[in-house]
């Protein structure tokens, strides 16, 4: 059933991923080409308070959708970097809060037949307010908390949106 890649490029490069054209061979020897959002992976946290009673949250504007959208802080990991490290840096960059600890809990690839992006999960623990967001330039990041039990009423009523939350929050109750 794989399909051989017998040349690959970039048509397309923009900030923050590209655009890839493989040329395949099919397993019926048909030869095609195949375009797909190369994304580099992400790290994506449920941030809970020391009480484990709220979860920080982030509100940020989303262009593709035309809103804003209520999020766990998610972002990229760099090259090199430990996954750990990824989700607590991308955390205190967006968030302005620390956790005492962070786990991961799973791993998706969240549109695997348009894009090559995985996205690993993490659960921090003990999360309090230490310093000032550090936001990218395109980025203007609202932080607020909400109640465990509300957010996951948000998701299950469809009031969040956001696939990378509801799946991570839908996978913590299964846990």
């Amino acid at each position: 059933m794989a399909w051989e890649t017998t040349s690959s490029g970039v048509p397309y490069t923009c900030p923050g991923f590209e655009i890839r054209r493989d040329e395949v061979r099919l397993p019926d020897g048909t030869e095609t080409d195949y375009d797909y959002l190369h994304d580099d992976p992400a790290v994506v946290v449920l941030g809970f308070t020391p009480d484990d009673e709220a979860v920080v949250l982030v509100e940020e504007w989303r262009h593709a959708v035309g809103r804003v959208n209520r999020a766990l802080p998610a972002g990229s990991v760099e090259p090199g970097e430990d996954l750990a490290a990824a989700a607590r840096r991308e955390f205190g960059e967006e968030t302005g809060y620390e956790p005492d600890s962070i786990e991961q809990y799973a791993t998706y690839e969240p549109a695997n037949g348009i894009s090559d992006a995985v996205h690993h999960y993490f659960v921090a623990r003990g999360c309090t307010p230490t310093g000032s967001q550090s936001l990218d330039d395109d980025e203007s990041i609202r932080v607020d908390t909400q109640s465990y039990d509300d957010l996951v009423a948000a998701v299950r009523d469809d009031e969040i949106r956001d696939g990378r939350t509801a799946l991570g929050v839908l996978q913590h109750e299964l846990a």
